[in-house]
């Protein structure tokens, strides 16, 4: 079992949200399901999914606790055709989205984030990383086009 693991609460949702993620990420799967009785919260569902190689547990518990941005999941992809997939699975608030961020139909929060755009932001010329935030900070989902442009721009 990996060091640290996610650890996600729902309300009721957690084997609703497991189908539903497992059904958006590739090689992902449900590995485990757990029934608690008895608890603080009464019958507690837990289940264990595997995104992309990360596990993550997900919990029915009540409602005592809600997500909010303060926490989320960043997805890195390659292409502008692997951003649109994801933008289009897992976008639920249009209100939500900015900057690559979008909220998903359980109010988790994610990022889909162009792996081209981590190497950008690198780079030592100013300049260049400015046009991209400025670029970046416009836009509701990534374009990669238009961030190259406004990061190769002279």
């Amino acid at each position: 079992m990996q060091k640290i693991t996610p650890f996600l609460w729902f309300d009721k949702e957690a084997g609703e949200a497991a189908k539903f993620y497992t059904g958006v990420f590739k090689d992902a799967k449900i590995i485990d399901t757990t029934t608690l009785e008895n608890t603080p919260s009464g019958t507690v569902e837990i289940v264990t999914i595997r995104l992309l190689g990360q596990v993550f547990q997900l919990m029915s518990a009540g409602p005592l606790f809600k997500f909010n941005e303060a926490i989320s999941f960043a997805v890195s992809c390659e292409t502008q055709q692997e951003i649109d997939y994801y933008w289009e699975k897992l976008s639920a608030d249009p209100r939500a989205e900015q900057c690559g961020w979008l909220k998903d139909k359980y109010g988790v929060s994610w990022q889909i984030v162009p792996t081209v755009m981590y190497e950008m932001q690198k780079s030592k010329d100013k300049k260049k990383v400015a046009r991209l935030t400025e670029a970046f900070l416009q836009m509701k989902k990534f374009d990669i086009a238009a961030l190259q442009r406004a990061y190769d721009q002279i």
